[in-house]
């Protein structure tokens, strides 16, 4: 009989959210004839309401699977996972609060991918911070293995709470090449010229300002950023600064994977700004493309990079690798994340990772 598998956190499938969305997908993808597999997917989020997708089973919970609601969101999911399951994976910390429970009455195996260091973004109030690093102290604390996705933050769950951390980083080989449609280039005529190119949440952390603000200084190189402009003040207020400026192009979010492919599969090079988390899947994707990679200098990046990219801290070091990029040191900057992304960021070694803590 198969092992019963539940997968918790993600907004669900099919995949249109973000990188623990894309994890399940793949999950699903490559173990769902091996395993019984069950992910738990908000009815928020989804119109249409699929019973099975990769042969998993979907379970639809009445509330979002982000902000507050995702704390009862997956506090609900794991409570129902334990009636059935044989093991629970758990992405993300938010419902972990549970855990001490939870153990007391089952012992059904838990594993816990604990994202990156949540409490540290700048976007939660004093509370939300206490409250996600207290969740993260249970789920390191309680669950039967620990995943981090980056060196460093293995580092840091080995130094704050003495446990050692499996390392399983994500894949990003979904991401392919696509040539410009004349449809496309006929809509967005920039994609015909050299730009930079972002995709990205509008947050603090991912430094849309210092971007913005470097690629406006300069007129030699465009810059297209996909975001979520109008989810936060912060978004609006940068949307209201630079959309004026021609040579900046800021776009709402776009979840055609085909269509975002050839956006980002044709720029010159990816500009990529986050500073917190840990292995970004943004970063992974361009990485697996072979883009030339400009990153924001976070030990994080340059983890996930192998210090194999260019860097910058500040405005003028970005406006300044943006006016000195020639296409020689483009080429190999390329040509290095391409290789790195062979070694580490394949989604079939990746899920073959997960396969080995399932059983």
């Amino acid at each position: 009989m198969n092992i019963k598998i539940a997968i918790i956190g993600t907004v669900g499938l099919p995949a249109i959210y973000g990188g623990f969305e894309t994890l399940a997908e793949y999950l699903t993808k490559y173990l769902g004839k091996n395993y019984a597999m069950t992910v738990y997917c908000s009815s928020k989020s989804y119109s249409q309401k699929i019973t099975k997708y990769n042969n998993a089973k979907l379970v639809y919970l009445p509330l979002n699977a982000n902000g507050v609601q995702s704390i009862p969101y997956d506090i609900l999911a794991i409570l129902k996972a334990i009636c059935y399951a044989d093991t629970l994976l758990i992405l993300g910390v938010s419902g972990c609060i549970i855990l001490p429970l939870i153990k007391l009455i089952s012992q059904k195996k838990i594993i816990v991918n604990i994202d990156g260091m949540e409490w540290r973004r700048n976007k939660w109030s004093k509370f939300a911070k206490w409250f996600l690093k207290f969740s993260e102290k249970l789920a390191v604390n309680y669950a039967d293995t620990v995943i981090t996705d980056n060196k460093v933050i293995q580092d840091y769950v080995l130094s704050e709470y003495g446990i050692e951390s499996t390392l399983i980083a994500y894949g990003g080989d979904h991401a392919v090449a696509a040539p410009l449609t004349k449809k496309v280039s006929s809509q967005y005529p920039v994609l015909d010229t050299n730009y930079a190119f972002t995709v990205c949440r509008i947050e603090p952390e991912n430094n849309i300002n210092l971007i913005l603000e470097a690629v406006a200084k300069q007129t030699k190189l465009p810059l297209v950023l996909i975001g979520n402009w109008q989810a936060s003040q912060y978004g609006k207020d940068l949307y209201a600064n630079y959309a004026g400026i021609t040579h900046l192009h800021l776009l709402d979010p776009i979840y055609d994977q085909g269509l975002l492919n050839q956006f980002r599969s044709n720029c010159l090079v990816y500009l990529h700004g986050h500073s917190a988390g840990g292995t970004n899947p943004s970063l992974v994707e361009a990485m697996c493309l072979g883009l030339p990679i400009f990153a924001f200098a976070a030990n994080y990046n340059k983890e996930t990079t192998e210090n194999s990219a260019e860097y910058f801290c500040d405005t003028d070091e970005l406006m300044h690798l943006i006016v000195n990029a020639n296409a020689e040191s483009l080429l190999a900057n390329g040509l290095a994340m391409s290789a790195i992304a062979t070694r580490r960021y394949q989604w079939q070694g990746i899920v073959a990772q997960y396969a080995g803590l399932l059983d």
